[in-house]
């Protein structure tokens, strides 16, 4: 085969498709276009047989619908197949099981395995490629530096409460002072301790001398 084909060929192979065998159960998500709709069906099915190699491989799937046989073959690389799942293992060795297609009902069922399964069972999303054939992949930004970022916010958080914490004892100091202010009398401008003695001394003796004269009168 020319090395052109065979470069142009190698482009338009799929990437990250599960690994399967025949007598296997998938589920192929295949677009169908219907005039100018587009939809995908589903169909689920026991894997029949692989066929061919590299862009030209093809498989197999084949189906019981009320009682009737339904198969279909399915272009392993197309673009039109969304996602293939991987349903069940099957437990079979044969690389064709036409054998199917002469049983009905039950007997058309295939052993399931349930040992060494540890492939991925669903298809990947394909990578972009350009012209020539490079995979372009989007830039990824760190994740590991949000939580660097986030630390010196923290930090004046943590401090904020030591900070607080002498505003509110002087708050409570300066309440009390006022307090002790309101309840001490201050005497008024211009009057000294000697002088208020005096003006009590005078309020007192008119009492005096009228309580004098009232005992002489008795």
């Amino acid at each position: 085969m020319s090395s052109v084909i065979d470069s142009i060929e190698r482009r338009q192979r799929r990437q990250g498709l599960p690994s399967f065998a025949p007598g296997d159960r998938v589920r192929v998500h295949f677009q169908v276009v219907e005039g100018s709709r587009r939809r995908t069906q589903v169909f689920e099915g026991i894997v029949l047989k692989r066929q061919g190699s590299g862009v030209r491989e093809t498989f197999t799937v084949r189906k019981q619908s009320f009682g009737v046989g339904v198969e279909r073959t399915f272009p392993l690389h197309s673009p039109k197949i969304e996602k293939l799942e991987i349903a069940a293992r099957g437990d079979v060795r044969r690389a064709k099981l036409y054998y199917l297609r002469g049983r009905i009902g039950k007997a058309a069922r295939v052993a399931e395995r349930r040992w060494g399964i540890d492939e991925e069972l669903i298809s990947t999303p394909v990578a972009a490629t350009d012209a020539e054939g490079v995979t372009q992949t989007e830039d990824e930004t760190p994740q590991d530096a949000g939580p660097a970022s986030e630390a010196p916010e923290d930090q004046p958080e943590d401090a904020a409460p030591a900070e607080e914490a002498p505003v509110a004892e002087a708050e409570e100091s300066g309440e009390t002072e006022q307090e002790v202010g309101t309840d001490a009398e201050a005497p008024e401008a211009g009057e000294t301790e000697d002088t208020a003695a005096a003006k009590d001394a005078e309020d007192e003796s008119p009492q005096e001398d009228a309580a004098d004269s009232g005992e002489d009168s008795a």
